[in-house]
């Protein structure tokens, strides 16, 4: 196949992807779209007493509800109560997914390989009907709202007709109501990780790395200090290293980006369509007192209740001198026949600009949303002990949030000077307070302290990790949703914290509903002089360790620590968490070096993880660039590894691991695929 054809088929299979609905997979989510809360004090009426999608005031809503029912018989009345309830069911959103009124009633027997335990083995839907079809109710569930006292035997000619109206049965990867809250089956307690085996590739520093989307093994690498460079990531077991030439980059930035401590810059991202338009964009700091086009708009202002002419200095910079940018740039002929080795540093677009307040907690990494093609822009409160203006619970403040732009329609110059926009983007449509004047437009979540490192799973985009880095005692990964509010400053992972001064006031405990971290580790198990900062990382969805597939993969900064966790069940939302041991393969493409006595290879900082082309997770650190390979290179044990060798290397690990089947049928699925959008697009 040649270079235009591989291209041209590419583009077909990204066009026709973007068309694919996503699987539907159970996972915790209310009506509302937004994820469960957690209680405090169990409800009093309906019974949830961790986490529900009812606060206190929508379960007395519901009683009501129910006691208008003036329900008769209490064996009925139980059952009628359950389904009232379920709206406070932590899967209620696909509950409700059929009908707005009532959830989904079991009604056949659970599948063996259902997501769903085994509860809703009997028909609820058919007790439902044997219980309550000929009892009389005010304001039946099953009825036109408004409606006179009414049996279900009066709207149904049937059980039959009505079962197939309301039930469903509990199918794989999908939930039914069975009378009680819902529960997924579990697979009993994992298999510890015996250990992650590294390789080391490269021997340079970066922040940042993406793969280039065309196949080609070639991945773009960014420094903090403002470079850019396009190279090739030599396959795993190949023995071969990272090639990249030091002297040559690919987009030098280093006369914009302002590069100190926190500073720098921090990201990169390429449009979902880059292998055909050539747009990418780039995140960074820059200081205005040394470039007159860095300035924009102080992050602490009016709108936020902020004066910055009562900003002290912060390391000597004054109040919003250092600002943070994303800028989109052209990199026009990066994919083949004729790979560019360079792209023009002048700017395509200022997209956002943004002074801000202190010189610390600014995050600063963007990404393409897989399903939506939007762009996540991550922002930390902007610093300060314990966030004192309170930024990341101000409603109208950026700061503290993850936004959401998109970068590829405009309503024309009157949305760009829209006030509250800080630069040339759209809101788009289903931002969660897009047509709310009290909430900033561009948020999509808030509530974080300094998100450090997020990615979407490539196996289940909706699971949007973020690693958001503690104060003083605790370092969480959360799974960011649509509005969702991850605590801080009212708590720390799910500890309340006290910020030591308040001068922008606080947030009461009761005007939230946070959303509590999945995994984490607390600063004691770390020791270094008590600093601990996390930094996010990947779902594992490579097949060069099969024991690691499927594990959420973190780290910690300082190169303390790697954790995996482990969500049981599937798609349930619970994880659990361990450190697990960590090595240098001894035929390792470079040397790693090992401080005296210990096993554990010097890391340095542990910058970033990535993703190469073929999923093979990359470590970015200060002391250089490492890869997970095979368990066996280190001597770990993996009870799924089958002797055979990938990618022209050797040893036990080598195994194809959980993708080989779908890679059999990889080229009848390709064909049958191609066939399938050019129907559609045609």
């Amino acid at each position: 196949m040649g270079r235009d054809t591989r291209a041209g088929v590419a583009h077909l299979l990204f066009s026709c992807l973007m068309l694919i609905p996503d699987a539907t997979f159970p996972f915790p989510l209310c009506i509302n779209s937004k994820p469960p809360l957690a209680l405090t004090t169990p409800l009093r009426f309906c019974p949830y007493n961790r986490t529900s999608c009812c606060n206190s005031t929508q379960d007395s809503q519901l009683q009501k509800q129910y006691a208008s029912m003036n329900v008769s018989v209490p064996e009925c009345a139980s059952l009628l109560k359950s389904i009232i309830c379920a709206r406070c069911d932590v899967f209620s959103a696909e509950l409700f997914a059929a009908h707005h009124s009532v959830p989904l009633l079991c009604n056949s027997t659970v599948a063996e390989n259902s997501s769903q335990s085994n509860q809703a083995a009997a028909s609820f839907c058919d007790k439902v009907w044997d219980t309550c079809g000929n009892v009389s109710n005010s304001g039946s569930l099953f009825a036109p709202a408004d409606s006179s006292p009414t049996k279900l035997s009066d709207l149904w000619n049937s059980e039959s007709d009505f079962c197939n109206a309301y039930g469903g049965p509990s199918a794989e990867d999908a939930v039914c109501f069975a009378g009680e809250p819902v529960k997924l089956n579990g697979t009993g307690a994992p298999a510890p990780a015996s250990g992650l085996c590294l390789e080391k590739i490269g021997n340079g520093s970066y922040l940042s790395m993406v793969p280039h989307p065309d196949g080609s093994g070639r991945a773009f690498f960014s420094n903090q200090a403002g470079k850019i460079w396009l190279a090739a990531v030599p396959k795993a077991g190949s023995g071969g290293t990272l090639e990249l030439d030091e002297s040559s980059p690919f987009l030098d930035l280093t006369d914009k980006v302002h590069f100190d401590g926190e500073f720098g810059l921090m990201s990169m991202a390429l449009h979902p369509g880059f292998t055909e338009n050539g747009r990418f964009f780039a995140s960074f700091n820059c200081d205005k007192a040394r470039w007159p086009g860095c300035a924009g708009r102080c992050s602490c202002n009016s709108d936020v209740n902020c004066d910055p002419s009562k900003l002290a200095s912060d390391n000597g910079a004054q109040p919003c001198q250092f600002q943070s940018v994303v800028a989109e740039f052209t990199a026009n002929g990066t994919s083949p026949p004729s790979p560019s080795k360079s792209a023009s540093p002048f700017e395509v677009r200022r997209v956002f600009t943004m002074g801000l307040p202190f010189t610390t907690h600014h995050g600063g990494q963007i990404l393409f949303g897989p399903a939506d093609g939007h762009l996540y822009f991550m922002m930390g409160d902007g610093g300060g002990d314990g966030d004192p203006y309170n930024f990341s619970q101000n409603k109208m403040s950026l700061l503290g949030k993850i936004m959401r732009f998109d970068v590829d329609t405009f309503s024309g110059e009157e949305e760009v000077r829209k006030p509250g926009l800080w630069g040339n983007y759209s809101i788009p449509k289903d931002n969660p307070f897009a047509d709310d004047p009290g909430l900033a437009p561009e948020i999509w979540a808030s509530g974080l302290r300094n998100p450090w490192r997020c990615s979407h799973d490539s196996e289940r985009p909706d699971y949007f990790m973020c690693g958001d880095v503690g104060q003083d005692s605790y370092e969480e990964v959360n799974i960011i949703t649509k509005a969702g509010n991850y605590g801080w400053r009212v708590y720390e992972g799910t500890h309340l914290y006290t910020p030591p001064t308040s001068p922008g006031g606080n947030t009461s405990l009761g005007s939230i509903s946070p959303i509590f971290p999945v995994m984490g580790y607390n600063h004691s198990v770390v020791n270094t002089e008590g600093s601990a900062s996390i930094t996010g990382g990947y779902f594992y969805r490579s097949a060069t360790d099969p024991c690691m597939y499927g594990r959420y993969l973190y780290a910690d900064l300082f190169g303390n620590g790697f954790w995996a966790g482990v969500e049981s069940p599937k798609s349930g939302g619970n994880f659990t968490t361990e450190q697990i041991p960590f090595t240098c393969a001894s035929d390792s493409p470079l040397n790693c070096s090992f401080p005296s006595g210990s096993s554990r290879p010097d890391m340095g900082y542990i910058f970033s993880f990535a993703e190469d082309y073929l999923k093979d997770i990359i470590i970015l650190t200060s002391s250089g660039v490492y890869r997970v390979v095979e368990p066996g290179r280190c001597n770990y044990a993996c009870s799924k590894a089958n002797g055979t060798t990938g990618y022209g290397g050797s040893g036990p690990g080598n195994n194809p691991g959980p993708p080989s089947h779908a890679t059999q049928l990889a080229p009848f699925y390709l064909h049958l695929l191609i066939i399938l959008c050019y129907m559609r697009n045609s």
